[in-house]
């Protein structure tokens, strides 16, 4: 460590600290340009995209239901107002902070209750640009411990999803910009800030069953009456996509569920995605993720026993 009396006595010394913060400064600076620059290519992609649709559209109804957007996840910035019904459910619902454009798109469809929006990846065999940066980049794998990589605390049900369905929290996102729940991110394996395919959805098919894995065993046991609680929590999803791992809060606890089937009605057939808001929807609970980790454990440990003997 050098001393002041050193460093005030040694003009060659002073220098070299001057040249080290200024280096430090200089890439501070750097990172933020380079960051912002990117940025702004990113929104001029995306406002150019959706201005050739806009002007190819065969009308304004049309026109104003397809974006490609740049998606953010959802804060506490975005959480409505107490008393209102999604207060403290920006995570645990389906709900989606969209452009005023979507609002217009509602309107001049005339789309029913519930209002849905489908979120797609942009795979490369769809891009009409010929910028890759329009095509969602490569999907971000679930890596164990690796906070940048993980946007939720658990590996995702299907980790080859492209596309999941859910409602409008509002309508002031940005003009290019669309925010995500972070489940919902996790789902789609994007990072923030990534370019998504987001379309108003006119009809889905009504749910008649859900079967979801509760992650952890703790949810039956520390709640007397967990289908019930789960029934009341689903008021805050306007629809359930399969192979996507959802979030609920009860007493102050957060618990997973993978969304492992659905099924539509009213022939209970299988669907890709149904309604959950205003159904008659059923709930199977299916054995939960910790006891069929317990279970795989203890066999294959009785496999190798086997194989000592």
């Amino acid at each position: 460590t050098i001393s002041s009396r050193q460093a005030s006595s040694s003009p060659g010394v002073v220098n070299s600290l001057s040249m080290q913060l200024q280096d430090s400064v200089n890439k501070v600076f750097s990172r933020r340009w380079n960051k912002s620059r990117d940025m702004v290519m990113q929104e001029q992609l995306v406002e150019d995209y959706n201005g050739d649709y806009i002007a190819t559209a065969a009308s304004a109804s049309e026109a104003c239901r397809h974006r490609r957007l740049i998606a953010l996840p959802l804060n506490d910035a975005f959480d409505p107002p107490m008393g209102m019904f999604s207060h403290g459910h920006v995570q645990t619902g389906d709900k989606i902070s969209l452009p005023q454009n979507f609002w217009t798109a509602i309107q001049l469809n005339k789309a029913e209750v519930p209002w849905l929006v489908s979120v797609s990846r942009i795979p490369e065999s769809d891009d009409s640009s010929p910028d890759s940066a329009m095509v969602t980049p490569p999907r971000v794998e679930y890596c164990e411990g690796v906070a940048e990589s993980v946007i939720t605390p658990h590996i995702p049900a299907n980790s080859e999803l492209t596309q999941v369905v859910g409602g409008p929290l509002d309508f002031r996102s940005p003009t290019s910009y669309v925010f995500l729940p972070l489940w919902m991110m996790r789902a789609l394996g994007i990072r923030p800030g990534e370019i998504v395919q987001v379309d108003l959805m006119t009809s889905a098919p009504a749910g008649s069953l859900a079967k979801l894995r509760p992650h952890s065993k703790q949810f039956a046991k520390s709640i007397t009456n967990p289908q019930a609680v789960l029934e009341t929590e689903l008021r805050h999803y306007s629809s359930l996509t399969k192979g996507t791992t959802i979030a609920m809060d009860y007493n102050g606890e957060r618990y997973w569920f993978d969304v492992v089937d659905c099924k539509s009605a009213p022939k209970g057939e299988s669907a890709p995605f149904i309604e959950v808001q205003d159904c008659d929807i059923a709930t199977d609970f299916l054995t939960d993720r910790e006891t069929l980790l317990e279970m795989a454990k203890k066999k294959k440990q009785k496999q190798q026993e086997a194989a000592l003997l």
